[in-house]
């Protein structure tokens, strides 16, 4: 029974030593001296503001991109203890002693290390030697551009190893699927490919781009798949389902969960929330949640409201008036109706407050029980301090001569009798009979006499003057077909009116609320509102002192400045290796003329290599320049502010190329042994000038040691790289 114990308990493992060299180097390479400078380097001072609202559990919004890549530099704070109390303001301040730099940084750092690896195994997957493995790990180990935007807290190697990872996955389980499918190894490789999609469009939208390249191929091979008549309708659509499983739908519920998570982080007030409606702030602890909470959910007749544009841009504002009248006559000598002005202000003030009333009764309270305001009811709006009803009439608004003047109606005793009613319409109604509700409905004011909107066109642009005091101009927008948030209000604050009499009611609008409802938003409608504000703010693009265009990139023309010591001539810099950039453009070059060729060729019947040969060079160039195009190309279409390290993730695919363009050849180019030992020699002697170029420019990549005056002018191989030399 116990026979077993007579024999040794044995574990067999592979290593592959290649593979544990290549992961040391990368991590001695990316993590060494990783705290230094102990000063914000270059973008960290953008990042680091999220970093610190993530520790102090406040509410933001990044236009650059979703909020797991900022998640991740966060788990890094966490990690070491960071409590968030910094103040990011300036490029090369020095970190306080309770930034704990090494743990923030170190994220990136891993990540970065990683890709080297990484490298490895995609050209061993692609079925390339060990040799050609080799070099492009060794490539991007010595890639300085990846290196200086790996040490620090930057999102690009965090995005880069992502998307190598799914590139990875991808290649792993399509290897699997001949011999292989449906077993356990196959479903982790294309589950991961799905994961790691999902991670890198959740750090950058950069990431986006490589996702659809890996759709693309998998759609492709899908297609190749039809084909076989080996497989049975059953398992192709078996096929079909895992692989929609696996590459849209997890990769959309990880990234919905993205965005659970931020937002779970996220609950306390900030200063991001002005550009979030109404409903969005008060689901958030403090601001405005302290005035809201506990307000009356439905509107009725009688209640007393203030009204936000549901615009929010470029600034918050409220439906406003005051007891100051138009002017007779404007600048330009046109007449106005020289009733009360009604503008949109952007700021909490007690004459944003209107009364809803009903057209048949006087009363200016609440009944009992409340009667409330339904999609379609015909209402006025009273201004709770001057009582004056909101009109709008056939004059021309002062800044807006194509739309009609709003105004609160003073009675002349001339012929412009007060038209004072409007339709309620709730644009995000269920139904027609919905009710008007505080915080979450939003409606439109249509004007019954003109069926003019009620605009807030100074959101969009129109200041009134000094007699307007520059608050901002509404109208009457007339024709309005279409929809436009400019047109769209939503109650902010809301009371139910109890006092008839003019001077107990004005006491009673400087009060706080009383009532009890919570109107807390469902996630999918904090998700979808904060979507949407992601990817249509757009903050101003201003030209940055080391911006540069997409055309820069390929020769390596532009560098960026990321640090310099107040003291000495350490700095740090992003720059590529010249060498091996110079390599990539002609690896993508020499790889694009071969396939043309090649391709000519064929179709006169003439196959220079053989077929699995061809198959190996066109799945190689699907990856790798496939890869590089997706990543590049785009950048020519964007209109925002560029920077080299955008272009990192499309370089570090075209390195890849190096390799596999170098095995071509010495296989199918260079058949004499002579031209494969010359071959042999030019790569030894092009690695070495990979290698002096990495070890000549280690002192700005790393910034130690400092370099003189005259040690930095060597530097400065292009005229255009801006070098920062101190004058002595």
């Amino acid at each position: 029974m116990l026979g077993f114990l007579k024999e040794p308990f044995v574990v067999t493992a592979e290593i592959n030593v290649n593979l544990m060299a290549l992961t040391v180097m990368g991590l001695i390479s990316r993590l060494w001296g990783l705290c230094y400078p102990r000063a914000v380097v270059f973008d960290e001072v953008y990042y680091g503001q999220f970093v610190s609202l993530y520790m102090k559990r406040i509410f933001f919004v990044d236009d650059s991109g979703p909020p797991f890549g900022h998640m991740l530099l966060a788990l890094g704070g966490y990690l070491g203890g960071f409590d968030g109390n910094f103040l990011w303001n300036r490029i090369g301040a020095e970190y306080s002693v309770n930034v704990p730099v090494w743990s923030l940084r170190l994220l990136p750092a891993l990540a970065g290390a990683l890709c080297v690896p990484l490298a490895y195994q995609i050209l061993v997957e692609l079925h390339f030697s060990h040799c050609a493995a080799l070099g492009a790990a060794l490539l991007i180990l010595l890639e300085n551009s990846l290196i200086t935007q790996s040490r620090f807290m930057l999102l690009e190697s965090i995005l880069i190893f992502f998307i190598l990872l799914a590139v990875l996955s991808y290649l792993k389980f399509y290897n699997l699927q001949k011999h292989s499918a449906f077993s356990g190894s196959w479903w982790f490789w294309l589950l991961l490919t799905g994961v790691a999609c999902s991670c890198a469009v959740g750090v950058k939208y950069m990431g986006l781009f490589t996702y659809m390249l890996l759709l693309a191929t998998a759609g492709l091979h899908f297609w190749h798949m039809i084909g076989d008549q080996n497989l049975s309708n059953v398992s192709l659509l078996c096929h079909f389902l895992a692989r929609g499983l696996a590459l849209v739908i997890i990769p959309m519920g990880l990234y919905l969960s993205f965005f659970y998570v931020h937002l779970a982080l996220l609950y306390r007030s900030g200063p991001h929330d002005q550009i979030m409606t109404s409903a969005f702030q008060a689901s958030l602890e403090g601001g405005l949640a302290r005035i809201t909470q506990g307000q009356p959910l439905e509107v009725a007749y009688g209640s007393q409201i203030t009204l936000r544009n549901v615009l929010g841009k470029p600034v918050q504002c409220w439906l406003h008036s005051h007891t100051n009248t138009y002017p007779i006559r404007y600048e330009n000598g046109r007449g106005s109706s020289h009733q009360q002005q009604v503008t949109c202000y952007p700021f909490k003030d007690v004459n944003n407050w209107w009364i809803v009333k009903d057209p048949g009764m006087q009363q200016l309270v609440v009944s009992n029980p409340p009667r409330p305001v339904r999609h379609g009811h015909i209402v006025q709006l009273v201004h709770g301090i001057t009582t004056r009803y909101l009109n709008t009439h056939d004059v021309a608004a002062p800044l807006s001569p194509h739309s009609q003047e709003v105004s609160c109606y003073i009675d002349y005793n001339i012929s412009m009798p007060a038209q004072n009613l409007w339709r309620v319409e709730i644009v995000n109604r269920e139904s027609d009979t919905d009710v008007w509700k505080t915080i979450l409905s939003e409606v439109r004011f249509v004007h019954v006499n003109t069926s003019a909107v009620l605009k807030a066109s100074g959101v969009i642009g129109a200041s009134l003057p000094e007699w307007g005091y520059r608050q901002l101009e509404v109208v009457g927008e007339k024709l309005s077909k279409g929809y436009h948030q400019s047109m769209v209000w939503n109650v902010e604050e809301h009371r139910y009116g109890k006092s008839q009499e003019q001077k107990e009611r004005e006491v009673e609008l400087h009060s706080p609320t009383q009532m009890d409802i919570s109107k807390n938003l469902s996630f999918m409608a904090k998700f979808t509102e904060l979507q949407w504000k992601i990817l249509t703010l757009k903050n101003e693009d201003t030209e940055h002192k080391y911006s540069s265009s997409a055309l820069d990139w390929i020769t390596m023309d532009t560098n960026i400045a990321y640090w310099l010591h107040p003291t000495s001539g350490a700095q740090i810099h992003l720059l590529g290796n010249v060498a091996t950039w110079a390599s990539a453009n002609a690896a993508a070059l020499v790889y694009l003329c071969l396939s043309l060729w090649y391709l000519l060729r064929r179709r006169r019947k003439i196959y220079d290599i053989p077929e699995d040969a061809w198959q190996l060079w066109m799945s190689a160039g699907g990856v790798c320049a496939g890869g590089w195009a997706v990543n590049y190309l785009p950048f020519f279409l964007m209109e925002k502010t560029l920077f080299l390290y955008h272009y990192l993730p499309a370089v570090t695919f075209q390195i890849l190329l190096i390799p596999v363009v170098l095995q071509h050849l010495g296989e199918h180019l260079c058949r004499s042994v002579l031209l494969k030992s010359m071959l042999s020699a030019l790569i030894v002697a092009w690695f070495s000038s990979v290698y002096f170029v990495y070890c000549t420019f280690s002192p700005v990549t790393y910034g130690q040691p400092a370099l003189s005056p005259t040690e930095l002018k060597a530097l400065r191989w292009k005229d255009t790289w801006n070098i920062l030399i101190r004058k002595q």
